[in-house]
C-alpha cells in the first residue's frame, strides 16, 4: 500500500477514536436523588405554599415535572423496600415474590442476575456510585454498582439534624478525587423524611405548627378498617389525630425536608462550581408517599393518593420546561433514563420510557395504573377515575379525581357510577394477569357500606404486640 494511503487510512482510524472520545465526553452524566417518604405535594414549586424548598423549587423551574408519578405498591409494611427494588430492576414486585433471596428471605429483594439499571449504566459507559441507607433496600443490586456505599448508622443519621449530610459529604469527595474519564451514575437514596424526623433548630425555626394547614383530606381516623389500621406508622400517634398533633407532624415533616433540601442544594452548586452541572442529568424522586393525617392515616400502608404518589422531575441537557400529568411508575425511571442518554434499555421488564415526554415530544405514557398493598389492597386508576378494592372488608371506592384530586367523596354507592364500577374492576383483573398478581377478588360480595372502625384501647395494642424476637424491628 502506497505511503499516501497508509498514512490516510491512519489520519482516518485516529480521528475516528477522536470523534468517538469526544461524544463520549459529550454523553450527560446521571445524579439520581432519591427521598424515603416523600408526598407528592411538599415541594414548593410543586403547589405547596408553606413548605421550604429553594433548592429542589430551582431544579423544578428549569426542568419537567410529572404531577402523576406513582409507586405501584410492595408486599410489605415497609414499602419503601418493594419499591427501591422495583426501581433498580425495572420490574413489578410479584416478579420475585415467589422466589428465595439471599438469607433464605422469600419475596424480598428482585435478583441481581436479571436486568437492573446499575449494570445497564455501566455497560453503556458510565462510572457508577450508589450510597444510601441500610435498611429496607435493594442490597443484590445495589452491590453491582461499582462503588456502593452505606449510612454507617441509619438512625443516627435520621437523628442527627442535618439529613442527607453524610451522603452528599461522601459524594462530594467521589467527585474531587475521582480519576475516570467514564460520565457518571451517581444514585443517593437518602433516608429522609422517613421517622424519626429530626432537623436542626434553623430548620425548625421556619416553621409555626399552629400556622400550618391541614391536608384538604384531613380525618382525625379512617372510616372503616383496611385491613392494616395498626401497623407501626399508624401507631405514632394515638387516635383520634387531632388536629395539633397532625400540625406538630407536619413541622417537623417539613423541617426535614427543609434540612434535606439544604444538602442538595450543597452539591448542586459543588457540581456548578466543577463545571460539570450543565452536562448533568437530574433526577428527583421518593420510594412513595405517606399519609402524614390524610384521610385519617399517617403511613404509607395504603393506595391513596398520598399513599402511592411521589413527587417526580428531570432537569438538566435535553430536559424540556414545564409540567406534564402522564400517568408514570417509578420503574419506568430506569428505560426514561436510558432513552434520555442513548443507553439501550431491557427489552424485558414492566418499566416503560417515557423519555419523549420529558423531552416535551409527548403529554402521556401510560393509559392507566394499577397499584397493590400486599394481599390487603388494589386499586386501578385511568386520566379520571380511581378505584380501591379492599380484600379484608370487603368494600371498595370510586373518586373522580378530576373534579375531587383528593379524594373525599367516595362514589361507589352511587346508581350513576355503577358502570363506571364495573368497567374498573374488569380493569383491575385485567392488570392482575399482566402483572402476574394471583390475588382472587371477592367481587361478588362487595360491601359498598362498610361498618365503622373503631381504634383498640392502649391495652389491647400491647397485648396484641408480637413478642420480641431478641432483634430490633427495621422501621418501615
Amino acid at each position: 500500500m502506497p505511503f499516501t494511503r497508509q498514512f490516510a487510512l491512519l489520519v482516518t482510524v485516529v480521528l475516528g477514536f477522536a470523534t468517538s472520545a469526544v461524544a463520549a465526553s459529550k454523553k450527560p452524566n446521571v445524579l439520581f436523588l432519591f427521598a424515603d417518604d416523600m408526598r407528592a405535594d411538599s415541594i414548593h414549586a410543586l403547589g405547596n405554599a408553606e413548605i421550604k424548598t429553594p433548592q429542589l423549587d430551582a431544579l423544578v423551574e428549569r426542568g419537567m415535572a410529572f404531577r402523576h408519578a406513582y409507586c405501584l405498591g410492595g408486599n410489605m409494611p415497609a414499602v419503601c423496600l418493594p419499591s427501591r427494588n422495583m426501581l433498580l430492576s425495572g420490574q413489578a414486585y410479584f416478579r420475585w415474590a415467589n422466589q428465595t433471596t439471599p438469607g433464605g428471605r422469600q419475596g424480598m429483594y428482585a435478583p441481581a442476575d436479571g436486568p437492573n439499571f446499575a449494570r445497564t449504566m455501566r455497560d453503556a459507559g458510565y462510572a457508577t456510585y450508589h450510597h444510601g441507607k441500610r435498611g429496607n433496600t435493594a442490597p443484590p443490586i445495589q452491590a453491582t454498582f461499582e462503588v456502593n456505599k452505606y449510612l454507617v448508622d441509619d438512625e443516627a443519621e435520621r437523628r442527627s439534624g442535618h439529613p442527607g449530610k453524610e451522603i452528599v459529604d461522601a459524594a462530594v469527595t467521589y467527585l474531587d478525587t475521582r480519576n475516570d474519564p467514564r460520565p457518571f451514575f451517581m444514585y443517593l437514596a437518602f433516608g429522609n423524611p422517613h421517622d424519626p424526623r429530626v432537623a436542626a433548630p434553623e430548620y425548625l425555626a421556619q416553621y409555626d405548627a399552629a400556622k400550618l394547614t391541614l391536608p384538604k383530606n384531613y380525618q382525625p381516623q379512617h372510616p372503616f378498617d383496611d385491613g392494616e389500621m395498626t401497623v407501626r406508622d399508624e401507631q405514632l400517634l394515638p387516635w383520634p389525630r387531632t388536629e395539633a398533633a397532625v400540625r406538630e407532624t407536619l413541622r417537623e415533616y417539613y423541617a426535614t425536608i427543609t434540612a434535606l433540601d439544604a444538602q442538595i442544594g450543597r452539591l448542586l452548586a459543588h457540581l456548578k462550581q466543577r463545571g460539570e452541572l450543565e452536562n448533568t442529568l437530574v433526577v428527583f424522586s421518593a420510594d412513595q408517599g405517606i399519609a402524614v393525617g390524610s384521610h385519617g392515616l399517617l403511613g404509607k400502608q395504603n393506595l391513596y393518593e398520598a399513599g402511592m404518589g411521589v413527587p417526580l422531575f428531570f432537569a438538566g441537557p435535553g430536559v424540556a420546561h414545564g409540567g406534564n400529568d402522564a400517568l408514570v411508575y417509578l420503574l419506568d425511571i430506569f428505560p426514561t433514563v436510558c432513552g434520555l442518554v442513548g443507553a439501550s434499555a431491557p427489552a424485558n421488564i414492566d418499566g416503560r420510557s417515557f423519555a419523549d415526554a420529558v423531552q416535551g415530544k409527548a403529554s402521556a405514557a401510560r393509559k392507566e395504573l394499577f397499584f397493590s398493598y400486599r394481599h390487603l389492597m388494589r386499586a386501578v386508576r385511568d386520566e379520571r377515575w380511581k378505584l380501591i378494592y379492599y380484600a379484608s372488608v370487603p368494600t371498595i371506592q370510586l373518586f373522580d379525581l378530576q373534579a375531587d384530586p383528593d379524594e373525599t367523596r367516595n362514589l361507589a354507592a352511587l346508581p350513576e357510577h355503577w358502570g363506571t364500577v364495573s368497567r374498573l374492576l374488569v380493569k383491575l383483573q385485567e392488570n392482575q394477569a399482566v402483572y402476574g398478581d394471583d390475588l382472587k377478588l371477592d367481587i361478588e360480595n362487595v360491601n359498598k357500606s362498610p361498618p365503622a372502625w373503631t381504634p383498640p384501647t392502649a391495652e389491647e395494642l400491647r397485648k396484641a404486640a408480637p413478642k420480641p424476637a431478641g432483634k430490633k424491628r427495621p422501621a418501615a
